[in-house]
């Protein structure tokens, strides 16, 4: 099969597509013929060797898909060849074929396509849990989803509408990136170039402290995020694409204002089966009945990896990334 395989850290450059064997399924495993696999910025994380995430070389990158079930490892049961299954939280994902525990497949409605379940469940279970567990979204709360235009926020922008937010705010760099927001249900674009992100944001909730923020930039958007709260605001960092760390917090200041700030991980939902299940057992549900749509800004070959790395890094892209193996 073809697949990519990464021997060195680096950049972009050491995702290099190759023929390697097919791989076998064990115990409790699956074998799946991949049609999409989500880009994320994991991934990047892994291929540049950041620790924590650095995992041992070489390796297939990659841990979210959907495919088909093409045979089954000894013990398997509830599955049979041919059903169609998505996953995440599963290593090696960038290939034609992949193997996957059957602990962690999730059968996909035949209301969704495979395209759209690979698409979705990693950035979509992040925006699920942060709106809807994390910092339960209602009661006419304001909202601000920053990049709004990615994959997660496309999707935080419609679950945040979907479950009661006053006002949604959201933040992208482009014209075109906002009116995508604003197309999604966002009642407000922002620029989140501006000069003082601190005074457009509470501009664009008419002068007022803003309730909730989902942030994954770092740097000084975090710092204006953090000081545009209202009091008992409420601010959940998720990534730092930025690359850069925001200003250290002094304990003192979150006081003043009675604010919050917490970080979520995905990675340790994975490990919550019954909180997993919850949340995409509602998130397909919502995509199936076309209460929210998932944004596809672009689909690459194996060949074609790095340009969708560098793409997600440059933030040119909108919407989810996605892979075909067999393109």
């Amino acid at each position: 099969m073809r697949a990519i395989v990464v021997r060195r850290a680096g950049g972009p450059e050491v995702l290099e597509a190759a023929e390697v064997p097919d791989p076998q399924p064990g115990p409790g495993q699956l074998l799946v013929d991949v049609a999409v696999a989500g880009v994320n910025f994991m991934d990047i994380y892994q291929r540049e060797g950041r620790p924590p995430y650095a995992p041992a070389l070489p390796y297939v990158p990659g841990a979210e898909g959907a495919g088909t079930v093409v045979a089954a490892g000894p013990d398997v049961t509830g599955f049979a060849v041919g059903d169609r299954v998505a996953w995440t939280g599963v290593p090696g994902s960038y290939a034609s074929r992949a193997v996957v525990p059957a602990v962690s497949a999730l059968p996909v409605p035949d209301g969704i396509g495979l395209e759209t379940a690979g698409a979705v469940l990693l950035q979509g279970m992040t925006a699920h849990y942060l709106s809807h567990d994390t910092f339960p979204v209602g009661n006419g709360d304001t909202v601000v989803v920053h990049a709004a235009a990615g994959g997660v926020g496309t999707i935080a922008v419609q679950l945040a509408k979907r479950w009661g937010a006053g006002r949604v705010i959201a933040t992208a760099s482009t014209d075109d990136k906002r009116q995508l927001a604003l197309d999604l249900g966002a009642d407000v674009a922002v620029d989140s170039t501006t000069d003082n992100l601190r005074d457009a944001l509470r501009e664009a909730n008419g002068g007022a402290g803003v309730d909730i923020v989902l942030e994954m930039t770092g740097g000084p958007v975090f710092d204006q995020s953090l000081i545009a709260l209202a009091p008992l605001g409420r601010l959940a960092v998720f990534g730092m694409a930025g690359r850069r760390p925001p200003t250290p917090i002094e304990p003192a200041s979150l006081m003043a204002h009675s604010t919050a700030v917490i970080g979520f991980w995905l990675a340790h939902l994975t490990r919550r089966p019954e909180l997993l299940a919850a949340a995409v057992t509602d998130l397909l549900d919502l995509l199936a009945r076309d209460e929210i749509r998932a944004v596809v800004g672009g689909t690459y070959s194996l060949d074609q990896v790095p340009d969708a790395h560098r793409s997600l890094l440059d933030r040119s892209s909108a919407g989810k990334l996605i892979l075909d193996p067999w393109a």
